[in-house]
């Protein structure tokens, strides 16, 4: 009987993951080209990202939060709009999508893309580290590059998936409720995480060359990420975090930036 439950979970999981992997991104120079599991549709996340942004755009008007330096929005707005033709290098459809960024006043170091191109940064980022334009495109080419390969959505469908297994596993099993929460915690340490932490990992990739074909220095990647390390703060050990650690991270990004040079270059001629 424990043999007929094991392949029974180990089925179900197979399906889960087979039954709707998708491509959404072309490779890129960077050559991000992992498959994706998608059970949740991208109508439906564009739609709930759509209402979500009106939302957060309502109520940082009803703070007087939003846009308030003119010029900074316009400095973000030219940056962006260099960076929007670029998409097209890894998928022709996001040159459709309804792109929009906005500013919001708050002094944490924050920036987010959410699906199909809804944007904001937030202006303490800009202002608390004194970014330049190459960081700036930096920082929103790597959140564009979340939305280009719909990371949020990724992990949402992980997370239904993740659930039915662990819902389906305590009832085959016969373990109660606190049961059930322990092996949550171990699917999410084991199966989420990491795949955060790839998340990242293929944003940073993504965001360098979409800033390198822009005609922004890719190695400003690497100059924002030291402002960012040298605000402070314990870092978790890399195998419990969502991102990868500072010292991997610019690693990585310093050798993409160099492969990417050779765009960044064509660009700037």
């Amino acid at each position: 009987m424990r043999y007929v439950k094991s392949v029974f979970i180990g089925l179900l999981g197979f399906w889960l993951v087979g039954c709707a992997t998708v491509q959404t991104t072309e490779r890129g120079a960077v050559g991000v080209d992992r498959g994706q599991m998608m059970l949740i549709s991208a109508q439906e996340m564009e739609q709930a990202s759509a209402q979500q942004y009106q939302q957060v755009l309502a109520e940082a008007r009803k703070q007087n939060l939003l846009n308030r330096n003119a010029a900074q929005l316009n400095r973000v707005r030219t940056i962006t709009n260099r960076l929007i033709p670029q998409t097209a290098a890894f998928r022709s459809d996001a040159l459709r999508w309804n792109w929009e960024i906005n500013v919001l006043q708050s002094d944490s170091l924050n920036a987010w893309c959410m699906a199909g191109g809804k944007m904001m940064i937030y202006s303490g980022l800009i202002d608390r580290l004194n970014l330049t334009d190459d960081e700036i495109a930096a920082v929103l080419g790597h959140e564009m590059a979340h939305a280009l390969r719909e990371h949020s959505r990724e992990q949402a469908s992980r997370s239904v998936a993740t659930g039915m297994g662990v819902s389906v596993a305590g009832a085959l099993l016969g373990v109660g409720n606190v049961g059930q929460d322990l092996m949550s915690t171990v699917a999410r340490v084991t199966f989420e995480l990491p795949h955060s932490r790839l998340h990242e990992i293929e944003a940073d990739r993504i965001g360098v060359e979409l800033a390198a074909r822009a005609g922004y220095d890719p190695r400003a990647a690497v100059s924002l990420f030291n402002k960012m390390s040298s605000g402070g703060g314990a870092s978790p050990p890399q195998w419990l975090s969502t991102h990868p650690t500072h010292a991997n991270r610019q690693r990585e990004l310093a050798e993409v930036s160099q492969r990417v040079m050779p765009l960044y270059q064509a660009a700037r001629r």
